[in-house]
Parts: C-alpha cells; structure tokens; sequence
C-alpha cells in the first residue's frame, strides 16, 4: 500500500464528492508532469489525502487502476486551460469530522516531505503545480494519525468495507467481455460517481419525498440493488432515485417502497414514530415515476414484500 496527496483546490468539490481524481496528462505546453503520471502509478487500496484550501478534509481509497479519460463535464468552466485528454482514477472518499491544517504540524510534517515534487513546501503553504504526490509510509502513517482515518470508508454513500468494494472493482476489471471503456464507468460507479450518479442527477433534481433539491445532501440511490443488477443495470439513470439521507435510509433496507403512480408502501414493522419524527407523511403520493424506473420499482416492492412476509 502506498500514501499520496492530491492538491486540488479547483476541483476539489467535484471530485470528493464524485470519487475520483482526474488531471491532464500533460501541463499546458505539452511537457511531462511527474505529479500527473503518478496517477498512473496508484494502485488499488492506496491512501489518498486529499488537500485544499489550507487543510486536508478528506482521506480516500484507491478503487481501481487510472484510466485514459476526458475531462469530467462537471468541471464547467474550472480548468479550461487544461488539455481535455486526461487521466481518471477511482477513489472513494469520505469527509473527516475535523480538518487538518498541515501548516499547524510543520514541525512534524516538514521532515518527512519529499526532496522532488513536495505537495507542500516547508512553511505548510501548498505548491502550485503539483497535482498528485507521493508520500513515505512514515509520513502517510503520520497523517493516519492526525486524521484519525484507521476505519471504514464511504463508499457509494454508504459505509461498507473497503476490501468488498475492491473485490467488485478487481472483479470488473477483469471482465475482458467489456470495452475499456465500460469498466472504467462501472468501476466509477461502483465508488459513488461514474455516469450513473451523473445520469440521475440529469434526471433527478429533488428529492423525490422532501422536495430538497441541494445536490450535496441528496444521494443517488439505487433502486434494485447493485448486487442484483445486471452490468447495464447498474449504470443505468432508470435505476437511480435522488434521495434525502433518511429516505434513503429507508428506501434501502426496503423499509419504504413507491407505486408507479407515486404512492408510498410503508412495511408494516416500520414504526409510524419514525415516520412522524422525520416528517413524513404516511399517505403521501410523490411524482409518478418514470416508465424506466417502474421497472426496477417492481423488484424493489417484491423484496419489501418477502420481507413483510418474514417479518
């Protein structure tokens, strides 16, 4: 396992919350970029701390190999000076509770940071043109420990075990039946972005019971499970909802299910205490959905069945 640190206080947003990294291959005038090509050299299960704006705010891991790939069309206007031939590595990300400001541990920090190509010069500052960089195990080690991040990831936003989702990334990527460049887009999807996460926010642009429309607190949620789908499936916008936390919530342990008109199935074991203090409405009828989604609703209302009948 290796450490690195990504400066990326442009992009920061997009990719944090998309999981991935994305940069160029080249720097504007055509000439290599060492802390671009090491985003060739991340493997899965590296540790990535992720640096912008003076503080480190967020820790990865390293979902899948980098692959040729545009820039994202989510940047807008970020970047335009950079070539759009690039690469894209899979990361999945989860925020930390309490940031880190390097510059408040340089006496620690400074030490241990690299001779060529150092995210940060020794006063803590970031430097300008270093993307992706590499870092010691003592140093990554060190920021483990001020960041506090020996646990879990989120992933898919989800908290799950990093090695169940590198199994399913490993899995894809050797599925030589796909083109290149569908097992970049399901690896993508399977860490929480990808097109998948894109097409439902196409699709999507509220929660669909709250009515919330802030993409940063809604959850591109599958409708039949990612275990159950079909390659297809799984990246298909159909087969998304864009969803409050609490609903999703919800909707995931198939506690709650919708009608093709709109109409919520609540199991019967729910208790009706949850609904009221979430301030849901036990009869509420939402947007009819899509003809795509009625037919993963359709297997999402079978399973709350089977287990309304367990129950």
């Amino acid at each position: 396992m290796a450490f690195w640190w990504v400066n990326h206080k442009q992009t920061r947003a997009h990719e944090v919350r998309g999981g991935y990294l994305w940069s160029p291959k080249r720097n504007a005038n055509g000439a290599r970029n060492q802390t671009y090509d090491n985003m060739t050299l991340a493997r899965p299960g590296d540790i990535v701390f992720s640096y912008a704006n003076g503080v480190i705010g967020a820790v990865g891991v390293v979902m899948g190999r980098a692959s040729s790939c545009p820039k994202p069309p989510d940047f807008g206007k970020v970047g335009d000076y950079w070539s759009n031939d690039g690469w894209m590595l899979p990361v999945g990300f989860t925020e930390l509770s309490t940031l880190v400001r390097p510059s408040d541990h340089i006496e620690l920090i400074a030490p241990l940071l690299p001779d060529r190509y150092s995210p940060v010069q020794k006063t803590g500052h970031g430097n300008q043109g270093v993307y992706l960089a590499g870092i010691s195990v003592v140093l990554g080690k060190l920021l483990e420990d001020l960041t506090e991040t020996k646990q879990p990831f989120a992933i898919q936003d989800e908290i799950v075990d990093p090695a169940e989702v590198l199994e399913d990334v490993s899995r894809i990527q050797r599925d030589v039946s796909l083109p290149e460049t569908q097992r970049a887009q399901l690896v993508q999807a399977r860490i929480g972005q990808g097109l998948f996460r894109v097409g439902v926010l196409s699709a999507e642009r509220h929660c669909k019971v709250t009515g919330v429309a802030d993409q940063r607190l809604l959850r591109a949620s599958h409708i039949k499970p990612w275990r159950d789908s079909s390659n297809a499936e799984r990246l298909s916008a159909d087969n998304g909802l864009l969803l409050s936390p609490h609903v999703d919530a919800l909707f995931d342990q198939e506690l709650i299910s919708f009608e093709d008109d709109g109409r919520m199935i609540i199991r019967p074991d729910l208790s009706r205490e949850v609904l009221r203090k979430w301030a849901i409405e036990p009869g509420i009828r939402v947007e009819p959905f899509r003809t795509g989604q009625a037919l993963f609703l359709a297997h999402h209302r079978a399973a709350l069945a089977n287990r309304s009948r367990r129950a």
